[in-house]
């Protein structure tokens, strides 16, 4: 004799509580945000469970699956955040200089300012153009009105004339 088949169908499992599925897949979700490479995998992993929690699902079974792609998803918008954050960050501001090395700075450019001003007036020119503006040779002959080559002697000459300066008020 031949069986038929039934039709009634095996009874299916009950879906696992929250409180269950939360002791069984907290720590794979929290290795698989670390994984790939959130450096808050824990946050991770309770967020897509509190998303889930706020979430009604028709089939709990896919609770699982839906946990993974939160994880993914939540993963990969932090990363692209830090990214986006550090392209961002403003540069560190300067130490703060004591009193003292503020004096000695100052003390420093009066200086160098008192023995550009004993320059002669091309020499002076030429080098508040080129160290102060920036120009190239090109430029400060333009703006002096005078050859390259008298440019690169006025200068020669003017950085000579101040490092003696500076060396005698030492």
């Amino acid at each position: 004799m031949i069986r038929q088949p039934s039709s009634v169908a095996p009874p299916r499992e009950a879906p696992p509580s929250f409180a269950e599925l939360f002791a069984a897949q907290y720590q794979p979700l929290v290795r698989l945000a670390g994984l790939l490479g959130a450096d808050d995998p824990e946050d991770i992993a309770q967020e897509a469970f509190s998303r889930l929690h706020a979430r009604r699902l028709r089939d709990d079974r896919a609770a699982v699956a839906y946990l993974r792609a939160i994880v993914c998803n939540l993963t990969r918008n932090r990363l692209r955040h830090l990214r986006l954050v550090r392209l961002r960050r403003p540069d560190p501001p300067e130490p703060a200089r004591s009193g003292e090395q503020a004096v000695l700075i100052a003390e420093e450019h009066r200086e160098l300012l008192a023995a550009l001003d004993g320059l002669p007036r091309r020499q002076r020119e030429a080098l508040v153009l080129r160290y102060w503006l920036d120009l190239s040779e090109r430029e400060i002959a333009a703006a002096m009105g005078v050859s390259t080559g008298s440019v690169k002697t006025h200068a020669s000459r003017g950085l000579a004339a101040l490092a003696k300066a500076l060396k005698e008020d030492v």
